[in-house]
């Protein structure tokens, strides 16, 4: 997969390619954005360090900016078309939220945590498996303002876009754009992933306690 990746990098595809995965994981969760992201930063910077700096090294330092610039915009893109899907999708979809206990309880959360004026639990659950859909769509079925919704959305896809661009290229940067670089980096995204869901199943009263 890497030489695969490898070749995209040489191209404007790989852009289009990983702003068409980040954009659509909303909707389908399985897709594995966040590692074609991380895999995409790891050969990028790879081959930057291979170019031994000067005009290579600042070409890859170009590619990776660009690469963290498409996620976080297609992030942002693709919660707010979520959160406008939910916002619209009426008593069937509400319906939906009702039967199950884990869109209930974070659209709770996310409710209570917007109208303090504070959306964090939006930052966190982008890291957390599938927590985007759940927070963009429960956004959009309790009708949150967009204005208090969108901001948040823009932090965490620009935070998400950067930890993944940079948790790449730091491994490929000490390991080169090897697999064991890959791996690591991806074992990094996924301890924060779990960390993130693991805040996100806490109940509400212990979070306010904690904060």
């Amino acid at each position: 997969m890497l030489d695969s990746v490898g070749a995209l990098t040489s191209s404007p595809w790989i852009y289009a390619v990983v702003t068409l995965s980040v954009l659509l994981d909303v909707f389908l969760p399985v897709l594995p954005s966040g590692v074609l992201v991380i895999t995409a930063a790891t050969t990028a910077a790879g081959s930057a360090n291979a170019g031994g700096g000067g005009a290579a090294a600042q070409t890859g330092h170009t590619d990776l900016l660009t690469l963290a610039a498409c996620a976080a915009a297609a992030s942002v893109l693709g919660d707010l078309v979520a959160y406008r899907l939910a916002r619209r999708g009426g008593a069937r979809l509400e319906r939906a939220i009702a039967r199950s206990r884990r869109l209930t309880r974070a659209q709770e959360r996310l409710g209570t945590a917007l109208s303090r004026g504070g959306g964090v639990l939006v930052v966190i659950a982008r890291f957390a498996p599938a927590g985007r859909s759940v927070v963009s769509l429960g956004a959009g079925a309790a009708h949150r303002k967009v204005r208090e919704f969108l901001p948040w959305s823009a932090l965490a896809g620009v935070a998400w876009a950067t930890y993944s661009v940079g948790l790449g290229y730091f491994g490929g940067a000490w390991l080169g754009a090897t697999w064991l670089g890959t791996a690591v980096s991806v074992l990094a995204l996924f301890a924060a992933g779990g960390l993130a869901a693991y805040v996100m199943q806490r109940p509400p009263q212990a979070t306010a306690t904690a904060s």
